[in-house]
């Protein structure tokens, strides 16, 4: 045990330096949102990567991958999909569009895509962020509390606690550059943990051969793509689901921040493929554990739950226990703990970024100067990281039956839904309109909400909707609201002056580095 205390210890010591240094970096507002556009390549290709996967990866998808087995590699090429059309297709054009607005959050670039007038765009987007990053922060929180209980037979509320004082202490001094630079280091031992485990469980077993043939007899619909009972409408609704939480890429403000804080288009070329070898890798893995310890830990009439925990989401702690000696537990631990303050950190000071920039100083105090407008900034940071660590405790006392993959994947979808519809239509169709994104944004909004607590509870289709999960439905709408409000109400003004605009973009084309007074070498 004292062996992984020890690791802990040394993760949470690499953060706090981490946190420190970056701190030394924060002169302006515009550092601590978005790090001074000074991010290299590989400190945006993973950072994205990390902030976009959370605690989903390591206790949700290898849950997933115990409870249903093969079909559960949908997911990593949903996620490959998806991340590859925010790198290969989005992420130039939005990187143009937004060093032209010199904007410094998503809300920033609708609201100059738009021409808005008003400040009605600018205040639903920060508060629907708001509500959803809370949301989602508080999914976080509690694997946290989780993680150490699982690991380390800690008290539920002490590990959420700890967790969730360790990320608030790094985001309040260093900001966005604190999120990246610990993203960076926190991917990386995702990443590596996630590989080795399946490999050295693959390679331990005397009778590795026989893995498909062993799973076929514990239950045939694990070693069937369409799941159990073979093709058929509901395993389609679920392979849909799974294949489709990758859209969750497409614009998502979290994600996108990063594109905005990379350094130049070249940065993006370079980070697409270090993004996608990243996703491929880790999904892959992760699915990977699931089904080698629902091979290695169950027998045939014996469900997962009963074994692996509610949602098989000890799958991880189990299988590391059975592999690894004692000492690299706490290694397993901090990877958990990496997937999961990765996202937290860098939902923390997007939100309060958000609440201070497109908010308060917009709207109600232009005049802010940078150092008060950061000294808000963290005290907004402080304030949301406290309401979400409560609504965390909430819900772990309301729905003690919750899994860590749905709790996650509703704020996840919540965001995407909301935002991501949005983003895709302001940065591809110039006919887009400002009342458009209000009433896209609003309907993924609702819509998440209304799948999730309405449309399955229904009887007869509400089992379908269960399986196809929050996100298609929700983003799906928004994207159909979206179209119809602006073929419905055109702006043709605003047209004519996107496509201005994105022609003169292409006419420069300039990849250009930032000065090395500027730029981060990190």
């Amino acid at each position: 045990m004292f062996e992984s205390y020890f690791m802990i210890l040394l993760y949470f010591s690499v953060l706090m330096f981490l946190g420190y240094r970056a701190s030394l970096r924060v002169r302006s507002m515009n550092d601590f949102v978005i790090g001074g556009k000074s991010l290299s390549f590989w400190v945006a290709a993973f950072s994205a990567q990390a902030t976009g996967e959370s605690a989903w990866l390591l206790l949700g998808l290898t849950g997933m991958g115990a409870m249903v087995g093969f079909s559960a590699y949908w997911v990593v090429v949903g996620e490959f999909l998806g991340v590859a059309a925010a790198w290969f297709l989005m992420a130039t054009r939005f990187k143009r569009l937004t060093d032209k607005y010199d904007s410094m959050t998503v809300i920033d670039y609708m609201v100059s895509r738009f021409k808005s007038k008003t400040h009605l765009l600018r205040v639903l987007s920060a508060l629907v962020l708001s509500i959803f990053v809370m949301i989602y922060i508080s999914a976080q929180i509690d694997a946290t509390g989780s993680a150490f209980e699982t690991f380390l037979n800690w008290n539920y509320l002490t590990g959420a606690i700890v967790g969730f004082v360790f990320v608030a202490t790094y985001c309040i001094a260093g900001g966005f550059l604190a999120a990246a630079w610990t993203d960076m280091f926190q991917g990386a031992v995702m990443l590596i943990c996630l590989m080795l485990l399946p490999l050295v469980t693959f390679l331990s077993l005397s009778n590795a051969g026989s893995i498909y043939e062993g799973l076929r007899a514990i239950e045939p619909g694990l070693v069937n793509m369409w799941g159990s009972g073979g093709f058929n409408l509901m395993n389609l609704s679920v392979v849909i689901g799974m294949g489709l939480i990758g859209l969750g890429f497409l614009g998502s403000p979290q994600v996108f921040a990063r594109l905005i804080a990379i350094r130049s288009e070249t940065q993006i070329n370079r980070g697409k493929w270090v993004a996608i070898l990243f996703t491929i890798l880790v999904d892959f893995s992760a699915v990977s554990i699931g089904v080698l310890g629902r091979y290695i830990f169950t027998t045939q009439g014996v469900e997962p739950d009963t074994v692996l925990g509610n949602g098989a989401q000890n799958v991880l702690s189990e299988l590391v226990e059975y592999t690894f000696p004692p000492w690299l537990v706490g290694l397993y631990v901090a990877a958990v703990l990496s997937a999961i303050m990765s996202t937290v950190s860098s939902l923390l000071v997007m939100a309060a970024g958000s609440i201070t920039h497109d908010l308060y100083e917009k709207i109600y105090n232009p005049m802010l100067t940078d150092v008060d407008a950061a000294r808000l900034c963290r005290r907004i940071t402080i304030v949301l990281a406290a309401c979400s660590l409560g609504v965390a405790i909430v819900v772990s006392i309301l729905s003690p039956d919750r899994t860590i993959f749905w709790f996650v994947i509703f704020g996840w979808a919540g965001i995407a839904a909301t935002f991501c519809p949005m983003i895709i239509l302001s940065l591809f169709w110039p006919r887009f309109t400002e009342r458009a994104a209000i009433a896209s944004m609003l309907t993924g909004f609702s819509m998440t909400i209304i799948s999730k607590f309405v449309l399955q509870t229904l009887d007869g289709v509400g089992p379908y909707f269960v399986a196809l999960e929050t996100m298609p439905p929700s983003f799906l709408s928004a994207l159909i609201v979206g179209y119809l409000v602006t073929i419905m109400w055109p702006d043709e003004e605003l047209e004519a002056s996107y496509r201005q605009e994105l022609a003169s973009l292409e006419e420069l084309s300039v990849n250009v580095e930032l000065p090395p007074s500027t730029a981060s070498n990190a």
